[in-house]
């Protein structure tokens, strides 16, 4: 052992720290050196080669607790391990992979939380006249109900695809969005609900199919936290919204009750 050499000698040698090197004693993977009469620990070349064994498994993503027994397999269970290693290194990828690409659609804002097709809906509002918090609460509503109810996620944004075709709609829209600044008794409130229920009424497609329909009256829990969500920030709309369904209701129309 005269000729061998320090652990700090050995773990330059080999690529790694010193600390490294009792990490791999303290598992197990390599076994210390008797100490010479100086009273060092010198590492000949029989540690050299199994520091750099571990050192190349643990760098190819080889979990340390599985190192010890690779090195000690057979060519055939050394083969297989190595096998399944490669498998979840794979499987990690692809992980990262989509992970990093929900950061590049975080960075796109929108893109990340909801599909191409619900932000082409968003992307078209402002060029209708609709204002940035209209737009806003829009987003939100979509992103809730995605989420709470993706089995009428597809039904909704045909909804809005038709509304947004619906000039007669957008006017009522607007116009609803405009009655935040009414008094909370003002007369024009139940009579915007009525013209937008009439509304409803005389193009059913604005209301959705019955597929759509029937995912949300199995969903009203759901239905009327995404209904309400900015109630608080809208108290006018939201009396609107509940003055117009309960119109459609007394028409047949199977709204959920909030």
């Amino acid at each position: 052992m005269k000729n061998g050499v320090t652990i700090g000698q050995a773990a330059a040698f080999v690529g790694v720290t010193v600390k490294t090197v009792r990490h791999y004693h303290q598992h197990g993977l390599v076994d210390e050196p008797q100490r010479d009469s100086s009273g060092y620990r010198r590492y000949g070349s029989d540690e050299l080669l199994r520091l750099v064994q571990v050192r190349t498994l643990a760098a190819a993503g080889v979990p340390l607790a599985e190192i010890g027994p690779l090195l000690d397999a057979d060519a055939e269970q050394f083969t297989a391990a190595l096998a399944d290693v490669e498998r979840r290194l794979t499987e990690r990828i692809a992980d990262l992979i989509a992970r990093r690409d929900t950061l590049h659609r975080l960075a796109e804002g929108d893109r990340a939380l909801l599909p191409d097709r619900a932000c082409a809906i968003l992307d078209r509002m402002p060029g209708l006249g609709f204002g940035p918090d209209y737009v806003a609460a829009q987003r939100e509503a979509l992103v809730l109900a995605r989420a709470l109810v993706p089995e009428g996620f597809d039904g909704f944004l045909t909804q809005l695809e038709h509304r947004l075709a619906d000039p007669e709609y957008i006017d009522l829209a607007k116009r609803g969005w405009e009655a935040e600044t009414w008094e909370p008794d003002d007369p024009r409130i139940e009579e915007l609900a009525t013209a937008m229920a009439d509304r409803y009424l005389a193009n059913p497609t604005l209301l959705g199919n019955s597929t759509s329909l029937r995912a949300w009256t199995n969903a009203s829990t759901q239905y009327r936290l995404i209904n309400n969500h900015r109630g608080d920030q809208a108290p006018i709309s939201a009396r609107l919204t509940a003055l117009t369904e309960t119109k459609l209701r007394a028409a047949g129309v199977p709204i959920p009750h909030q």
